[in-house]
């Protein structure tokens, strides 16, 4: 049991710190000169590297709350967690860390998925970044966690 419990937690911490790299990494759209993420958008020339702040419109906004509440219910959901580990009975369903972990994969998935519909187009040659597929992949994980979470019982 020990060994799950280990197994679940360091599952638990990988998705969390690929949510907060993808949240915070400057390639969510990448080209040739041009670099775009939730919150910059950065441009290279011979005079060097330009950051302008990422537009004010809806969808960009929708993707940043989006990616900021995935990150905190994770993070809420591994603090759960923690207390659930010490203070529930025996037999106990951790139901309480499964809901806060299934909703920051959804709160994700919308993210990527709003991205990907609505991403800004700057150059012919731009392509999705790692920190798009990272929270992608981010997005299964923290599901197969929350799912995990509820199959989940403590035992002694």
């Amino acid at each position: 049991m020990l060994l799950i419990l280990l197994a679940v937690l360091i599952l638990h911490l990988i998705i969390l710190v690929l949510l907060f790299v993808s949240t915070i990494a400057n390639a969510w759209t990448v080209g040739g000169t041009k670099n775009t993420d939730l919150w910059y958008s950065c441009l290279t020339t011979n005079a060097g590297y330009h950051c302008s702040s990422a537009s004010n419109e809806d969808w960009i906004q929708a993707v940043q709350a989006l990616m900021v509440l995935s990150v905190l219910f994770c993070l809420f959901s591994l603090v759960f967690f923690m207390c659930q580990l010490f203070t529930l009975v025996k037999g106990g369903r951790f139901f309480f860390t499964a809901v806060f972990q299934i909703l920051a994969s959804l709160f994700v998935m919308c993210g990527a998925i709003i991205y990907t519909v609505m991403r800004p187009d700057g150059e012919e040659d731009a392509a999705f970044g790692f920190a798009y597929i990272l929270a992608w992949v981010s997005f299964p994980l923290c599901l197969v966690s929350g799912l995990i979470y509820i199959v989940l019982r403590k035992r002694e």
